[in-house]
């Protein structure tokens, strides 16, 4: 298995008991967002470190809001760095949205696609950078309106990244449901996205709502188109570590790792394509 050849699972509370038990090889890292784990203790503290010594953790934000009006919580860096540094994590993404203004809104919110904004979410990541000492990697997000836009998602994307100078978390159910929403062509994006700049995936599953609208829940199983992405993102842009996302509805570790095992299966086709074509 190569370095970039890796796949991975959102750790949920539920599946502690089982995991400290025991590790399906087929899991190669777990994924974490830290704000519901960086204060708890008890078992669940226990637990939580005890995984985090014997394997790879990522780190995925959900409440940094790194477009929000306010200034920066600096505190809340601050101690997401205590926590990246507890548990020697490297990794961390977060959302290109924001959830916060006078209160928190708890939701993921679209930032307006406009120059402004560009170069205020590249400050603000660079403020972030500091204080965490570590790269800040940016999600594409599913959105469900555009307000005040003044270019694409995919201009909007790209000149955020090449502003802030940054990495991207490259997720490819977020360009199927914002594609079907706002009718746009997801192998044309997929293909615009920096290859260079690509850390790590993300896939999911979604609820279809109607034909024309899909809401991004991550609380099925990944479909055939979604598939198709994931595969065309690896033949264009290479392979790199995929993390399959599961937050509700969630089966037994069994059925989770025939999804993993999928992606295995298409991490090393490509890997062996390549190689044959490069003998």
């Amino acid at each position: 298995m190569t370095e970039q050849a890796k796949v991975g699972l959102g750790l949920r509370r539920e599946m502690l008991d089982e995991f400290c038990q025991q590790v399906p090889d087929e899991i190669n890292f777990f994924e974490v967002a830290p704000e519901n784990w960086m204060t708890l203790g008890g078992k669940f503290g226990k637990q939580f470190r005890q995984l985090t010594e014997r394997h790879e953790f990522f780190c995925h934000g959900l409440s940094l809001s790194i477009g929000s009006p306010e200034k920066l919580d600096t505190e809340f860096v601050k101690n997401i760095k205590a926590f990246l540094d507890l548990h020697q994590i490297n990794i961390y993404s977060e959302h290109l949205s924001y959830c916060s203004g006078n209160g928190h809104m708890y939701d993921l919110m679209p930032i307006p696609f406009t120059e402004e904004a560009v170069s205020y979410v590249a400050k603000r990541i660079k403020q972030v950078e500091d204080i965490l000492e570590r790269p800040f990697i940016l999600e594409n997000v599913s959105f469900y309106a555009a307000p005040g836009a003044q270019m694409n998602e995919q201009q909007f994307v790209n000149a955020v990244l090449t502003e802030a100078d940054c990495k991207l978390l490259l997720d490819v159910n977020n360009i199927y449901v914002n594609s079907i929403n706002h009718q746009y062509n997801a192998a044309e994006f997929l293909t615009s996205m920096p290859t260079e700049r690509i850390e790590y995936m993300h896939i999911a599953g979604h609820y279809e709502e109607t034909s024309e609208l899909m809401v991004d829940t991550h609380g099925a199983d990944v479909i055939d188109p979604v598939w198709a992405l994931l595969q065309q993102s690896y033949q264009q842009h290479g392979v790199f570590p995929t993390l399959l996302e599961r937050d509700f509805n969630i089966p037994k570790t069994p059925e989770l790792l025939l999804e993993i095992n999928q992606i295995h299966q298409y991490q090393q086709q490509t890997l062996a394509s390549s190689k044959a074509r490069s003998a």
